[in-house]
Protein backbone atom coordinates (compact mmCIF):
# COMPACT_ATOMS: atom_id res chain seq x y z
CA UNK A 1 0.00 0.00 0.00
CA UNK A 2 2.56 2.10 1.12
CA UNK A 3 4.78 1.46 -2.00
CA UNK A 4 1.65 2.03 -4.57
CA UNK A 5 0.89 5.42 -2.81
CA UNK A 6 4.66 6.64 -3.47
CA UNK A 7 3.94 5.58 -6.85
CA UNK A 8 1.24 7.90 -7.20
CA UNK A 9 2.63 10.94 -5.73
CA UNK A 10 5.86 10.67 -8.09
CA UNK A 11 3.75 10.20 -11.06
CA UNK A 12 1.09 13.28 -10.11
CA UNK A 13 4.82 14.92 -9.07
CA UNK A 14 5.63 14.67 -12.63
CA UNK A 15 3.08 15.36 -14.22
CA UNK A 16 2.40 18.88 -11.95
CA UNK A 17 6.02 19.24 -13.12
CA UNK A 18 5.79 18.93 -16.82
CA UNK A 19 2.40 20.84 -16.88
CA UNK A 20 4.59 24.30 -15.17
CA UNK A 21 7.01 23.57 -18.01
CA UNK A 22 4.88 23.77 -20.87
CA UNK A 23 3.12 26.98 -18.96
CA UNK A 24 6.42 28.27 -18.37
CA UNK A 25 7.23 27.67 -22.10
CA UNK A 26 3.28 28.82 -23.52
CA UNK A 27 4.36 32.94 -23.52
CA UNK A 28 8.03 32.44 -25.41
CA UNK A 29 6.50 29.75 -27.94
CA UNK A 30 3.20 32.69 -28.62
CA UNK A 31 6.07 35.49 -28.46
CA UNK A 32 8.23 33.35 -31.22
CA UNK A 33 5.47 32.20 -33.18
CA UNK A 34 3.87 35.94 -33.31
CA UNK A 35 7.47 37.40 -34.31
CA UNK A 36 8.01 34.95 -36.92
CA UNK A 37 4.53 34.88 -38.83
CA UNK A 38 4.51 39.08 -39.01
CA UNK A 39 8.47 39.65 -39.42
CA UNK A 40 9.30 36.71 -42.25
CA UNK A 41 6.76 37.99 -44.91
CA UNK A 42 8.41 41.42 -44.74
CA UNK A 43 11.51 40.77 -45.27
CA UNK A 44 13.37 41.04 -48.58
CA UNK A 45 16.67 41.92 -50.19
CA UNK A 46 15.92 45.96 -49.96
CA UNK A 47 15.69 45.71 -46.18
CA UNK A 48 18.93 44.49 -46.16
CA UNK A 49 21.02 46.81 -48.27
CA UNK A 50 18.63 50.65 -48.93
CA UNK A 51 18.31 52.78 -45.75
CA UNK A 52 14.97 54.46 -44.48
CA UNK A 53 12.89 55.85 -47.05
CA UNK A 54 11.80 59.67 -46.20
CA UNK A 55 8.96 60.04 -44.03
CA UNK A 56 5.37 59.11 -45.81
CA UNK A 57 7.39 57.17 -48.63
CA UNK A 58 6.74 53.29 -48.92
CA UNK A 59 9.69 51.01 -48.95
CA UNK A 60 13.62 51.32 -48.00
CA UNK A 61 15.35 48.80 -45.30
CA UNK A 62 17.13 49.16 -42.32
CA UNK A 63 20.77 48.15 -43.50
CA UNK A 64 22.16 50.94 -42.18
CA UNK A 65 20.69 49.37 -38.50
CA UNK A 66 21.68 46.44 -39.01
CA UNK A 67 25.64 47.47 -39.27
CA UNK A 68 24.97 50.10 -36.44
CA UNK A 69 24.01 47.42 -34.34
CA UNK A 70 27.32 45.29 -35.26
CA UNK A 71 29.11 48.35 -34.19
CA UNK A 72 27.45 49.05 -31.18
CA UNK A 73 28.24 45.16 -30.28
CA UNK A 74 31.64 45.03 -31.02
CA UNK A 75 32.29 48.25 -28.71
CA UNK A 76 30.94 47.05 -26.07
CA UNK A 77 32.82 44.05 -26.41
CA UNK A 78 35.65 45.22 -26.85
CA UNK A 79 34.97 47.54 -23.62
CA UNK A 80 33.42 44.58 -21.00
CA UNK A 81 35.48 41.89 -22.28
CA UNK A 82 38.47 42.33 -21.41
CA UNK A 83 37.48 44.00 -18.66
CA UNK A 84 35.05 41.32 -17.04
CA UNK A 85 37.50 38.68 -17.64
CA UNK A 86 40.28 40.26 -15.34
CA UNK A 87 37.87 41.21 -12.84
CA UNK A 88 36.47 37.68 -13.10
CA UNK A 89 40.03 36.27 -12.40
CA UNK A 90 41.07 38.50 -9.49
CA UNK A 91 37.68 37.35 -7.23
CA UNK A 92 38.59 34.07 -8.10
CA UNK A 93 41.93 34.22 -7.34
CA UNK A 94 41.65 36.44 -3.71
CA UNK A 95 37.83 35.14 -2.89
CA UNK A 96 37.73 36.29 1.00
CA UNK A 97 39.59 39.68 0.53
CA UNK A 98 37.08 42.50 1.39
CA UNK A 99 37.79 44.23 -1.75
CA UNK A 100 36.60 41.13 -3.19
CA UNK A 101 33.97 41.25 -1.10
CA UNK A 102 32.94 44.64 -2.39
CA UNK A 103 33.46 44.08 -6.50
CA UNK A 104 31.45 41.17 -6.69
CA UNK A 105 28.19 42.89 -4.37
CA UNK A 106 29.07 45.74 -6.67
CA UNK A 107 28.63 43.48 -9.71
CA UNK A 108 25.38 41.56 -8.33
CA UNK A 109 24.06 45.15 -8.06
CA UNK A 110 24.90 46.40 -11.26
CA UNK A 111 23.11 43.28 -12.77
CA UNK A 112 19.94 44.05 -11.46
CA UNK A 113 20.22 48.05 -12.38
CA UNK A 114 17.64 48.97 -14.88
CA UNK A 115 19.07 49.33 -18.30
CA UNK A 116 17.27 53.04 -18.50
CA UNK A 117 19.40 54.12 -15.62
CA UNK A 118 22.63 52.78 -17.12
CA UNK A 119 21.58 54.84 -20.35
CA UNK A 120 21.48 58.20 -18.14
CA UNK A 121 24.41 57.09 -16.90
CA UNK A 122 26.19 57.18 -20.36
CA UNK A 123 24.16 60.05 -21.02
CA UNK A 124 26.20 61.94 -18.22
CA UNK A 125 29.71 60.72 -18.88
CA UNK A 126 29.86 60.04 -22.67
CA UNK A 127 27.29 62.88 -24.02
CA UNK A 128 27.16 65.48 -21.95
CA UNK A 129 30.88 67.02 -21.52
CA UNK A 130 31.05 66.69 -25.29
CA UNK A 131 27.42 67.30 -26.04
CA UNK A 132 26.93 65.24 -28.66
CA UNK A 133 24.98 61.55 -29.21
CA UNK A 134 27.68 58.95 -30.55
CA UNK A 135 28.41 55.53 -31.25
CA UNK A 136 31.02 55.59 -28.47
CA UNK A 137 28.72 56.71 -26.27
CA UNK A 138 26.23 53.70 -26.89
CA UNK A 139 28.75 51.16 -26.94
CA UNK A 140 29.69 52.62 -23.02
CA UNK A 141 26.44 51.26 -22.16
CA UNK A 142 26.12 48.49 -23.69
CA UNK A 143 29.76 47.51 -22.01
CA UNK A 144 28.36 48.26 -18.86
CA UNK A 145 25.44 46.27 -19.37
CA UNK A 146 27.75 43.14 -20.52
CA UNK A 147 30.23 43.96 -17.42
CA UNK A 148 28.18 42.08 -14.46
CA UNK A 149 27.17 38.71 -16.71
CA UNK A 150 31.34 38.66 -17.85
CA UNK A 151 32.35 39.53 -14.23
CA UNK A 152 30.34 36.38 -12.45
CA UNK A 153 30.38 34.21 -15.30
CA UNK A 154 34.38 34.48 -15.19
CA UNK A 155 34.67 33.96 -11.86
CA UNK A 156 31.95 31.21 -11.02
CA UNK A 157 33.61 28.91 -14.18
CA UNK A 158 37.04 29.68 -12.88
CA UNK A 159 36.02 28.30 -9.25
CA UNK A 160 34.59 24.89 -10.85
CA UNK A 161 37.93 24.07 -12.58
CA UNK A 162 39.56 21.01 -10.36
CA UNK A 163 42.65 22.08 -8.28
CA UNK A 164 44.64 19.33 -8.95
CA UNK A 165 45.38 21.47 -11.98
CA UNK A 166 46.85 24.43 -10.35
CA UNK A 167 48.43 22.17 -7.84
CA UNK A 168 50.28 20.59 -10.51
CA UNK A 169 50.85 23.35 -12.49
CA UNK A 170 52.44 25.01 -9.26
CA UNK A 171 54.33 21.68 -8.62
CA UNK A 172 56.00 21.74 -11.68
CA UNK A 173 57.71 25.19 -10.69
CA UNK A 174 55.44 27.74 -12.93
CA UNK A 175 53.97 30.87 -10.73
CA UNK A 176 50.91 32.02 -9.90
CA UNK A 177 49.64 33.80 -12.85
CA UNK A 178 51.00 31.44 -15.16
CA UNK A 179 49.17 28.54 -13.93
CA UNK A 180 45.83 30.71 -14.38
CA UNK A 181 46.43 31.54 -17.85
CA UNK A 182 48.00 28.56 -19.30
CA UNK A 183 46.08 26.06 -17.37
CA UNK A 184 43.37 27.11 -15.13
CA UNK A 185 41.96 29.66 -17.94
CA UNK A 186 42.04 27.43 -20.92
CA UNK A 187 39.93 24.42 -18.62
CA UNK A 188 37.49 27.22 -18.08
CA UNK A 189 37.45 28.68 -21.53
CA UNK A 190 34.50 27.01 -23.24
CA UNK A 191 31.57 28.41 -19.95
CA UNK A 192 33.24 31.66 -19.96
CA UNK A 193 32.53 31.93 -23.85
CA UNK A 194 29.72 30.83 -23.16
CA UNK A 195 28.65 33.68 -20.81
CA UNK A 196 30.31 36.39 -22.50
CA UNK A 197 27.71 35.43 -26.01
CA UNK A 198 24.76 35.32 -23.62
CA UNK A 199 25.97 38.67 -22.59
CA UNK A 200 26.20 40.10 -26.01
CA UNK A 201 22.71 38.45 -26.59
CA UNK A 202 21.42 40.27 -23.75
CA UNK A 203 22.42 43.79 -24.71
CA UNK A 204 21.85 43.29 -28.63
CA UNK A 205 18.27 43.79 -27.57
CA UNK A 206 18.14 46.70 -25.56
CA UNK A 207 16.85 50.12 -26.28
CA UNK A 208 16.78 52.61 -23.76
CA UNK A 209 20.46 52.96 -23.14
CA UNK A 210 20.39 53.46 -26.99
CA UNK A 211 17.54 56.36 -26.56
CA UNK A 212 20.08 58.35 -24.02
CA UNK A 213 23.61 57.62 -25.88
CA UNK A 214 24.10 56.92 -29.35
CA UNK A 215 20.21 58.04 -30.29
CA UNK A 216 19.10 57.08 -34.05
CA UNK A 217 20.49 58.29 -37.66
CA UNK A 218 18.44 57.91 -40.81
CA UNK A 219 21.69 57.90 -42.87
CA UNK A 220 24.45 55.79 -43.30
CA UNK A 221 27.42 56.23 -40.91
CA UNK A 222 30.05 54.62 -39.42
CA UNK A 223 31.67 57.87 -37.38
CA UNK A 224 31.92 56.43 -34.04
CA UNK A 225 31.76 60.18 -32.91
CA UNK A 226 28.51 60.43 -34.54
CA UNK A 227 24.60 58.94 -33.39
CA UNK A 228 24.44 55.81 -35.24
CA UNK A 229 21.17 54.05 -36.07
CA UNK A 230 20.65 50.78 -34.29
CA UNK A 231 18.28 48.12 -34.73
CA UNK A 232 16.12 48.34 -32.05
CA UNK A 233 15.80 52.08 -31.90
CA UNK A 234 14.59 52.02 -35.43
CA UNK A 235 11.97 49.40 -34.32
CA UNK A 236 11.17 51.28 -31.63
CA UNK A 237 10.50 54.32 -33.95
CA UNK A 238 8.82 52.49 -36.44
CA UNK A 239 6.49 50.44 -34.19
CA UNK A 240 5.46 54.12 -32.87
CA UNK A 241 4.99 55.60 -36.28
CA UNK A 242 1.13 56.04 -38.20
CA UNK A 243 2.53 54.61 -41.48
CA UNK A 244 1.47 50.56 -42.38
CA UNK A 245 4.75 50.30 -44.03
CA UNK A 246 7.38 51.13 -41.03
CA UNK A 247 4.89 49.06 -38.86
CA UNK A 248 5.70 45.86 -41.28
CA UNK A 249 9.61 47.02 -41.69
CA UNK A 250 9.06 47.10 -37.52
CA UNK A 251 8.23 43.63 -37.29
CA UNK A 252 11.06 42.61 -39.79
CA UNK A 253 13.24 44.31 -37.45
CA UNK A 254 11.86 42.42 -34.56
CA UNK A 255 12.44 38.82 -36.53
CA UNK A 256 16.13 39.93 -37.36
CA UNK A 257 16.88 40.51 -33.94
CA UNK A 258 15.11 37.21 -32.04
CA UNK A 259 16.93 35.83 -35.37
CA UNK A 260 20.44 37.17 -34.00
CA UNK A 261 19.83 36.06 -30.35
CA UNK A 262 19.30 32.79 -31.82
CA UNK A 263 22.31 32.66 -33.85
CA UNK A 264 24.47 34.17 -30.70
CA UNK A 265 22.92 31.09 -28.35
CA UNK A 266 23.76 28.19 -31.26
CA UNK A 267 27.00 29.32 -31.79
CA UNK A 268 27.88 29.14 -27.67
CA UNK A 269 26.39 25.86 -27.92
CA UNK A 270 28.78 24.66 -30.67
CA UNK A 271 31.72 26.75 -29.04
CA UNK A 272 31.29 24.63 -26.14
CA UNK A 273 30.96 21.23 -27.42
CA UNK A 274 33.74 22.31 -29.32
CA UNK A 275 36.02 23.26 -26.97
CA UNK A 276 35.35 20.13 -25.06
CA UNK A 277 36.10 17.99 -27.16
CA UNK A 278 39.17 19.42 -27.76
CA UNK A 279 40.01 19.72 -24.11
CA UNK A 280 39.22 15.58 -23.48
CA UNK A 281 42.45 13.46 -22.95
Amino acid sequence: MTSLRRRVVSRLAEIFCAIAVLVALLPLALILFYVIKEGIGAMNVAFFTQMPKPVGEAGGGMGNAIAGTLILIGIAALLAVPVGCICGIHLSEYPKTKFTSIVRFAADVLNGVPSIVIGIFAYGIAVLPVKRFSAIAGGIALGILMLPIVIRTTEELLRLVPAGLREGALALGASRSRAVFTVILPAALPGILTGILVALARVAGETAPLLFTSFNNRFWSTNLAQPIASLTVQVFTYAISPYEDWHRQAWAGAFLLVMMILALSMIARFAVRRLERMNRP
